[in-house]
């Protein structure tokens, strides 16, 4: 594993609750991240949905059209999204499927831009990143305050959070890292579980 998947699984690993058993990989890409984080959670069924699905893919990858989830209303344990709201046309609507066809909640790794120099930061991280795979790059980078916004519109709240991810090696943690880097468990307040 990469530095950065490693890192992102294990503090994947610590956020998920114990009762959740299946996940749903929004944006799997290669599903190389939801296998990582089985290695910390072996009896997790992992399965994913992506717009664009990669040939030879490590866990089952289904198309989907970015915007409606092809699943039923509360249908799998969880949903993890890493990555993926900043590249969406619509974020919030996104979140709100997620969280729609989620039992217990979601699992959220994103970027927070609260000023200009952080939006740039994280834009040129995007370009370098994702440039050759031809994935979407529309910035859609919320400040925190958007964030909030997000979740109470949506009716979630965060119940667990991961604020220091070692995500790059010094010095490039200090350029690149600087809480941009956010991971989240989330759950629907009026349905979220009290139970481990």
């Amino acid at each position: 594993m990469t530095r950065r998947v490693s890192v992102l699984a294990s503090s994947a690993a610590r956020l998920l609750p114990l009762r959740v058993k299946s996940v749903l990989d929004v944006g799997a890409g290669t599903g190389e991240m939801a296998i990582a984080l089985q290695q910390y959670r072996s009896s997790l069924a992992l399965s994913g949905v992506d717009v664009l699905v990669r040939p030879n893919t490590l866990i089952p990858v289904q198309a989907y059209d970015g915007y409606h989830l092809p699943l039923a209303s509360k249908s799998i344990d969880a949903v993890m999204l890493i990555d993926v709201l900043h590249h969406c046309d619509d974020p919030l609507q996104v979140l709100q499927e997620c969280l729609r066809v989620a039992r217990e909640g979601v699992l959220i790794k994103d970027h927070v831009a609260n000023n200009r120099l952080q939006h740039l930061v994280l834009a040129f991280m995007d370009w370098v990143g994702n440039r050759a795979h031809h994935i979407a790059l529309p910035n859609n980078y919320w400040s925190s305050q958007q964030w909030q916004e997000a979740l109470r519109d949506s009716g979630a709240e965060i119940k667990s959070r991961v604020d220091n991810l070692p995500l790059y090696p010094a010095p490039l943690l200090w350029a690149f890292g600087r809480r941009l880097h956010n991971f989240w468990w989330i759950e629907c307040k009026a349905s979220g579980s009290n139970h481990e």
